[in-house]
C-alpha cells in the first residue's frame, strides 16, 4: 500500500507575519543604554570600498594643489623680471611655517632669547605637538619642508577617512561620505591641509577621538583628545565636547568608571604652561605672545565686530587685506549660523565644540583665522551634505561658488601675498 504526505494548502485568511527583525533603513537605530557596532577590533581599520574611493579623491585634491603651487611659483614670483623661479618648495614656505619651522629647529628659547628682546617673534604662541612631530620627521626626512608636508599628507588621509565614517553614523544615504569629503576638502581654506601647518595633523588626532567617543571607548577617546590639545588650543573645546559627550551618555548607563580619563587632555596645557613658566615666569606665555602678535586681547563681541566691520568694508584697509576681513566675517556669520542649527537638532556636544570656537574667535580685538578654523567644524560639512542629499542643486551651487573662492585662497598662500 502507498502512502502520500501532501502540505495542505494555507487556508488562513491572514498573511504571514513579517520577520521579526527589519533592515535599519533611516539612521542609527534608537539608543539602547550600549552602542553595538557591526565592526569590532582589527577589522575596524580594513579599507573598504568607499575608503579606498575617499583616498582616491584625497590624492587628486592634492595633486591639484602641487599643480596649483608650480604654477604659482612661475607665474607670480617675488621678482617678476627674475628668470630663476625659485625653490620647488618656496609657495610652502609662507606665513606660519616660520615660527613651526623655529620652534622645530631651534627650540622655544634659543640662546636665552625670549618676549623680553625687541623684535620677538612670539613663538611660544604655537603649541609643540606639530613642532615635535615635525623635528621627529625630520630626522627620516631631512628636508625640513619636506617633513612639514609628508605630516599633513598622511594626517589629512586618515582624517578624510573618519570624517566619512563619522557621516555614515548619520546620514544612511551610501555616498554622503564621499559628499561630505568633497564639500571639506574643496572649501575655501582647504588649502591649509595640504601645507606644514595644524589643521590636518589636529584633525588626524580628533575624528578618531570623536570616532572612539562614538563607540564608548573613552581611554581612547581622552587620550587622542590630549594628542590633539598639544597641537592647537581647540582639542580643549574637543575635549569640552567630549565631556558633554560622556556625561549625556551617563544619564542612562550610569556607568562612572571611565571619568578619570576625562582630566587627561589638560595635560599638555598643563606641561606647556608649567614649560614656558620655567622659562618666562608666565604661567599664560602662549596666551599673552597671541596678544602680542595677533591681536587676540579680550574685547565683547560686538567690539569685534565692529573693528572686523570697519577693516572690511569702511577702506581703511588696502584692498587684499579689505578681502580678509569680508572672508572672517562671512566664516564667523557661517558659525552661527551651524550653531543655530545644531542646537534646533539638540547635539549638545557639537554644540560646545561650535560654541567654544566661536566664543575664542569673537572675542579678539578682531577676527583672526576665522575661515581656517570653519575646517575644523566637522558638523558643518556633514550639514552640508545631508542638506544637498535633500535639495540636489545645492551641490552644484556649493561647487561653482565655492570653486574661485578656493583658487584665491590657494594662491594667497603659496604666493605668501594679499592682492593689493
Amino acid at each position: 500500500m502507498r502512502f502520500e504526505v501532501r502540505e495542505r494548502p494555507h487556508t488562513s485568511p491572514h498573511p504571514p507575519a513579517p520577520p521579526r527583525r527589519l533592515p535599519r533603513l533611516l539612521g542609527p537605530a534608537p539608543h539602547t543604554g550600549r552602542v553595538r557596532w557591526k565592526v569590532r577590533g582589527p577589522a575596524s581599520w580594513r579599507l573598504s570600498p568607499a575608503d579606498r574611493d575617499i583616498l582616491w579623491l584625497y590624492l587628486l585634491t592634492r595633486i591639484a594643489i602641487w599643480i596649483t603651487a608650480y604654477c604659482a611659483r612661475l607665474l607670480f614670483p617675488s621678482d617678476p623680471a627674475a628668470h630663476d623661479p625659485g625653490p620647488p618648495l618656496a609657495p610652502f614656505q609662507h606665513w606660519d611655517w616660520d615660527h613651526f619651522l623655529n620652534v622645530a629647529r631651534d627650540g622655544y628659547f634659543p640662546g636665552r632669547a625670549g618676549p623680553w628682546q625687541p623684535g620677538w617673534d612670539n613663538r611660544e604662541a604655537f603649541f609643540p605637538g606639530f613642532p615635535l612631530v615635525l623635528r621627529a620627521v625630520h630626522l627620516i626626512v631631512p628636508h625640513w619642508t619636506l617633513a612639514g608636508l609628508l605630516i599633513s599628507l598622511l594626517s589629512g588621509a586618515v582624517a578624510v577617512l573618519a570624517l566619512a565614517r563619522i557621516t555614515r553614523h548619520h546620514l544612511p544615504d551610501t555616498g554622503a561620505g564621499r559628499r561630505t569629503v568633497l564639500f571639506f576638502l574643496l572649501s575655501p581654506c582647504a588649502v591649509f591641509l595640504a601645507v606644514g601647518y595644524t589643521e590636518a595633523l589636529f584633525l588626524a588626532l580628533a575624528l578618531p577621538a570623536w570616532l572612539a567617543a562614538q563607540r564608548r571607548n573613552w581611554p581612547l577617546a581622552m587620550t587622542l583628545a590630549a594628542a590633539a590639545t598639544a597641537v592647537r588650543v581647540s582639542g580643549l573645546f574637543l575635549a569640552a565636547a567630549l565631556v558633554t559627550h560622556f556625561l549625556l551618555t551617563a544619564r542612562s548607563t550610569r556607568d562612572l568608571r571611565r571619568l578619570p580619563w576625562l582630566a587627561l587632555p589638560a595635560l599638555p596645557l598643563a606641561l606647556f604652561s608649567w614649560y614656558l613658566h620655567a622659562h618666562t615666569g608666565d604661567w599664560m606665555a602662549w596666551k599673552h605672545a597671541q596678544e602680542r602678535g595677533w591681536y587676540r586681547t579680550f574685547h565683547a563681541p560686538w567690539e569685534a565686530w565692529a573693528n572686523t566691520w570697519h577693516n572690511a568694508f569702511d577702506h581703511a584697509q588696502s584692498t587684499g587685506y579689505a578681502f580678509m576681513f569680508q572672508a572672517e566675517l562671512a566664516a564667523m556669520v557661517t558659525g552661527l549660523v551651524l550653531l543655530i542649527v545644531l542646537a534646533r537638532k539638540r547635539r549638545w556636544p557639537e554644540v560646545v565644540y561650535v560654541a567654544l570656537s566661536l566664543w575664542a574667535l569673537g572675542t579678539s580685538y578682531w577676527y583672526t583665522s576665522v575661515p581656517r578654523a570653519a575646517l575644523l567644524w566637522w558638523p558643518l560639512w556633514i550639514a552640508l551634505a545631508a542638506w544637498s542629499l535633500r535639495s540636489p542643486r545645492i551641490k552644484t551651487a556649493y561647487l561653482c561658488l565655492v570653486t574661485p573662492l578656493s583658487t584665491v585662497f590657494a594662491l594667497t598662500f603659496l604666493t605668501g601675498r594679499w592682492a593689493g
